[in-house]
């Protein structure tokens, strides 16, 4: 191995060591005098029910672990967004589980909360897979209830989704852990079937405190909504559970009696290891985000046997486009070639930059995946489009358009892994946040922004310089440094893929060598989802 690639590998295993510190972290929720607290009640926290009811042999994968990280701080911050999401398998079958923890400000309702629940609701949706809810929230957090309550992507969705996820015939099962107050108490008695669990689980629409101040009735809260109120007397729920366990394994019962689903119908066979070491993933991947490097070596790295097909190899060289497999499963890759290319004229081309003929080619690639109904992986490294007259005058606007338009109109399922940058229009067209991916995941390498920290430091700098100097101010050579720091520091902060990840831009950051166990459980969930609409471009066909 040469010297770059042992760099290489010390930069990205401080990242991945980085990354593991964080996890460990988040995964305190709301502290460990808080998780005793939680524990001298007789109560599980949330990602201890968690661990419990998913099957312990099989993989799993959390979404949104970083939600919320760096936020709320003036309210005391809110660890994972307080509440956990994972999917995973209960008696061999995949669902996404949501459980509020209750060591984070009493599992109450953040503006990030509500953000996380409706994604691991959608992942639900796209997927028919079952969604299983631990509730244990004191409801919406009033100091920001403005930001939580009324608009349409707000608390209020969660209950929608309910409905017309029952319409859907997606099993949903709720287990009341604690408290479930106010609005937050329709979630349970919305899905199929609701437990609760005795002494600690309660559902009212007003606590005892409030039904005092409002029509003068003097209750308790186990009388007013605990467990044998609502399995013996409102009939509001289902089964009572003894303890958290007993719940938990009431829900393993009750999930393991669900029918086969309708299959979508993509291709598997057996799957195998790739026949490069994934462990060198971390010496190719460069230190630096504006080297070069050879996108392919990667892409052996994570395709089963090392093996792939590529789609017009000799054209459009910025954009691989490559039939595979990751862990039997059948796809397409489209990913930005990182290393500088000759084209058979001649000319040269910089990786990781979408031209004319790549996106072209793309645009091909991914209708040709959706005829065969082969699910889509994007594996971004892109800094942009192609600028400069010659790009123009090709109609480059023209051609990404037809990209972008594939993109969002593809009907099979799209995975995006964004490994280095993620710049600009080339988010979108490598297929971003805003183009429904069902799963997007960022490595600790990923950078998410307009444009590189430099380049926007040096936009920023000239307008902060031109108001400066309009004040009046000379510009010292050590004044101009100063401001270019402070400047590129905050924008590199914002394209750190944390800051992506806790705004959930991205439903993880993850460790480069899961990226395959993302990609498999996602297509396995995706199949449980027929196809229902045929592949149409609309007006700008290719």
């Amino acid at each position: 191995m040469d010297i770059n690639f042992n760099k290489n590998e010390d930069h990205n295993k401080l990242l991945l060591s980085d990354l593991k510190k964080r996890l460990a972290k988040v995964k305190l929720g709301g502290g460990v005098k808080r998780i005793e607290k939680h524990h001298s009640k007789g109560k599980m926290t949330a990602r201890e029910r968690v661990d419990y009811l998913l099957d312990s042999k099989k993989s799993s994968i959390e979404i949104g672990a970083f939600a919320g990280d760096g936020m709320y701080e003036e309210h005391g911050g809110c660890p994972s967004g307080g509440v956990v999401v994972k999917m995973g398998y209960v008696k061999g079958k995949q669902c996404i589980v949501v459980a509020n923890d209750a060591t984070v400000k009493a599992g109450a309702w953040f503006p990030i909360t509500g953000k996380k629940n409706l994604r691991a609701q959608e992942i639900a949706i796209e997927n028919r897979l079952p969604i299983i809810y631990l509730v244990d929230s004191a409801g919406v957090y009033l100091p920001m209830q403005d930001e939580i309550f009324p608009d349409k992507e707000h608390f209020g969705r969660i209950f929608r989704n309910n409905a017309v996820m029952s319409s859907m015939g997606i099993t949903q099962i709720a287990a009341v852990m604690g408290s479930c107050v106010a609005g937050g108490a329709y979630l349970p008695i919305m899905s199929d079937e609701a437990l609760i669990v005795d002494k600690t689980g309660s559902i009212f629409l007003a606590g005892s405190y409030l039904v005092k101040a409002a029509i003068g009735e003097s209750i308790d809260n186990e009388t007013l909504g605990g467990a044998t109120t609502h399995c013996e007397i409102s009939g509001v729920t289902d089964y009572k559970a003894k303890d958290d366990k007993d719940a938990l394994e009431t829900i393993q019962r009750l999930i393991d009696k669900i029918g086969d689903y309708d299959k979508a119908g993509f291709n598997k066979v057996t799957a195998k290891k790739p026949k490069e070491n994934p462990d060198d993933i971390f010496g190719i991947l460069p230190k630096s985000r504006a080297d070069q490097y050879d996108m392919k070596e990667i892409i052996k790295r994570l395709v089963d046997n090392s093996e792939f097909d590529e789609y017009k190899e000799g054209y459009g060289k910025t954009i691989i486009t490559a039939y595979a497999r990751i862990d039997g499963w059948a796809v397409g890759i489209v990913a930005n070639q990182r290393k500088l290319v000759k084209t058979k004229s001649g000319e040269m081309q910089f990786g990781g930059v979408i031209y004319n003929d790549s996106a072209d080619k793309a645009t091909r690639f991914i209708a040709n995946c959706n005829q065969k109904k082969i699910p889509l992986v994007f594996i971004q490294d892109v800094t942009g489009f192609m600028v400069g007259s010659k790009s123009e005058h090709g109609g480059i606007i023209k051609d990404g358009a037809k990209m972008v338009n594939a993109v969002s109109n593809s009907v099979v399922p799209k995975f995006t892994i964004i490994i280095g940058n993620s710049y600009g229009a080339g988010n979108y067209a490598m297929c971003g946040k805003a183009y429904d991916p069902r799963l997007i995941a960022a490595w600790p390498s990923a950078e998410l922004a307009v444009m590189s920290g430099n380049s926007a430091a040096k936009v920023l700098l000239q307008i902060e310089k031109a108001s400066l100097l309009k004040k009046g101010e000379k510009i010292t050579e050590e004044k101009e440094k100063e401001l270019f720091d402070k400047i590129k520091n905050r924008y590199d902060n914002q394209v750190s893929p944390y800051y992506a990840a806790s705004r959930i831009w991205t439903d993880a950051v993850i460790n480069p060598l899961d990226t395959r166990t993302w990609i498999s459980m996602g297509i396995e969930a995706a199949n449980h989802a027929p196809i229902e609409k045929p592949f149409n471009m609309g007006v700008l066909q290719v």
